[in-house]
């Protein structure tokens, strides 16, 4: 993932609407439109290859719109300004994110110590349970 390019395609590809906000900033919010929308079309994202790509359609499915956006509001800051910066990053941290591919399983064997561990406390718990019965048989 070239995050930079991906950061560009971004800002490139990112449309706003905005709308009163709620919360902090006493009047201000009833006269002023800073709450942000942000969408961005997932199909002009660059930055990422085909498999980060995949994995992001597949992480986002849900949070894809059906004209293929993804979205983030945002409603934090008192300006416009602020709140329009804070998207465009809630959204790069969002696809990067769901870009990840996890690292593949590396199959390992348990260490002698480890099973022999595990099969003395397997023992002691048989002994345990074969004590039990012996002390019901005689009551």
């Amino acid at each position: 993932m070239n995050r930079a390019e991906l950061r560009q395609s971004i800002e490139n590809a990112v449309s706003f609407s905005f709308a009163h906000s709620g919360g902090a900033g006493g009047q201000n919010v009833n006269k002023r439109d800073t709450k942000v929308h942000a969408a961005c079309a997932v199909s002009r994202l660059r930055g990422l290859n085909e498999q980060e790509l995949r994995e992001v359609r597949r992480r986002l499915g849900a949070h894809i719109s059906k004209n293929g956006e993804t979205f983030v509001d945002v409603q934090d800051e008192r300006t416009q300004e602020r709140n329009r910066a804070v998207a465009v990053k809630r959204l790069e941290a969002k696809i990067a994110a769901a870009a990840r591919i996890p690292a593949k399983r590396k199959k390992t064997r348990p260490h002698a110590a480890t099973q022999e561990k595990r099969l003395r406390g397997k023992r002691r718990r048989s002994l345990l349970k074969m004590q039990r019965m012996t002390k019901a048989s005689f009551d």
